[in-house]
């Protein structure tokens, strides 16, 4: 347990909340999160969950951009469904995605959990590109990211991390539900 660990880790916690809440300030906190567990995925050789925390950065002032002007005449962004075609496609990247860079990971570098640590890469990849267009799916998404990833933190010793993704699991499930009211109901709470 580093001290970079635990400052990300707290990053992560408020990030996620403002997540929920839909607070555009979600989006700065999680660019200093991301950025503080690059150097922990390092020093734990989880080389695809380090990789992915490089693209976050640039997802994440994306979706800071995104949910600022990505609405109808540039307006803010308002949450949606994904198509049944959507999330066809998108099964296939995920499935396809997990495949290839876990055999990458695997047969050129020294990964400990490679195809493990490849599918929590591609889905969180899936589901931060769907948050980031305020998709309701991401969050289904990041359910399913947060249940791989509280092993594979397990398993690498990462306990503050694993409690925050056992946090991040509750804000999902949350995220998910308050989200779905913003559907039925979109006055802002």
């Amino acid at each position: 347990m580093s001290p970079i660990e635990l400052v990300a880790t707290g990053f992560g916690l408020v990030s996620v909340w403002l997540t929920v809440r839909q607070n555009i300030s979600c989006w700065p906190t999680g660019i200093v999160m991301v950025g503080l567990y690059i150097f922990v995925f390092y020093q734990a050789r989880l080389y695809s969950d380090m990789g992915l925390q490089v693209i976050y950065v640039f997802l994440q002032i994306y979706g800071w951009h995104n949910w600022l002007h990505g609405g109808r005449d540039r307006a803010e962004l308002k949450v949606s469904r994904i198509t049944p075609a959507g999330a066809g496609l998108w099964t296939s990247v995920a499935t396809a995605g997990t495949a290839g860079l876990g055999y990458v990971m695997h047969q050129f570098t020294n990964a400990a959990l490679p195809y493990w640590d490849a599918a929590t890469t591609v889905l969180s990849l899936i589901a931060q590109w769907l948050m980031a267009k305020k998709i309701l799916e991401c969050w289904v998404i990041w359910l399913t990211v947060d249940v791989l990833a509280i092993g594979i933190y397990t398993v690498k010793a990462l306990y503050p991390t694993t409690v925050l993704y056992a946090v991040f699991l509750i804000l999902a499930t949350m995220g998910l539900f308050a989200w779905k009211r913003t559907l039925r109901d979109p006055a802002p709470a």
